[in-house]
């Protein structure tokens, strides 16, 4: 069972290409699989490609790919870990037509409001009430994700982060190992909170903080 949260609806299918030829895209195919969902083929750019299978499917051209799987057809899933290389992958496929999947491990605990495209949420995440995600990010395991909270789009989570009630993290963050938010704070756009830090006050965009209690990163 696939929840496509862009439509709202309910889809059985297992048409989905995989972005990447990576650790990534092969725990992708891993978790679905599991689930009983069998992806039919991976892609990456032409420049990228080095074989012609993955996982036993076959390896297509990104630059190609409306001829092998159109978009009216198949839905594209991309796990990638760079924030910024997943994004722009994810508007690439959606201008040119693709929807994407999203995947939620049923050993999560959901009870968020809404979950947007091409999202990875790993096991053992806890999303409360209230909670909001945008599309095209990535959960890995172990995370608390506190009610009312906002998580714009395009954000890697890594494990066992706390974000408490009522936090908002915008476009592009990155959050380390272990790191945790106070209630009703904001995280700034293409930020990184580093691992085992403590974020206790708002952080403004495109900086990066460390530290208990977290501070900016002096770069001298």
């Amino acid at each position: 069972m696939i929840i496509n949260y862009t439509n709202t609806q309910f889809m059985f299918t297992n048409k989905i290409v995989i972005f990447g030829l990576n650790d990534l895209a092969e725990l992708a195919h891993y978790y679905l699989i599991n689930e009983f969902i069998h992806p039919v083929a991976f892609t990456v750019n032409d420049e990228y490609i080095s074989q012609n299978t993955f996982c036993n499917l076959p390896v297509v051209p990104f630059e190609e790919l409306e001829q092998h799987y159109p978009p009216s057809e198949y839905l594209l899933f991309a796990p990638i870990a760079n924030n910024k290389i997943r994004e722009k992958i994810y508007n690439e496929g959606k201008t040119r037509g693709y929807n994407f999947f999203t995947y939620v491990s049923p050993k999560c605990t959901d009870y968020a409001m809404s979950i947007g495209e091409n999202c990875f949420i790993f096991e053992d995440n806890t999303l409360q009430p209230f909670t909001t995600i945008g599309n095209n990010c990535i959960l890995w395991s172990g995370n608390h994700i506190g009610h009312h909270g906002k998580i714009e789009n395009h954000i890697f989570f890594t494990s066992h982060v706390v974000m408490s009630g009522h936090c908002h993290i915008k476009n592009g963050a990155f959050l380390g190992v272990n790191s945790t938010l106070r209630d009703g704070i904001t995280i700034g756009e293409n930020s990184i909170i580093g691992m085992g830090s403590v974020v206790t006050k708002n952080v403004p965009d495109n900086e990066t903080w460390i530290g208990s209690p977290a501070k900016k990163k002096n770069n001298e």
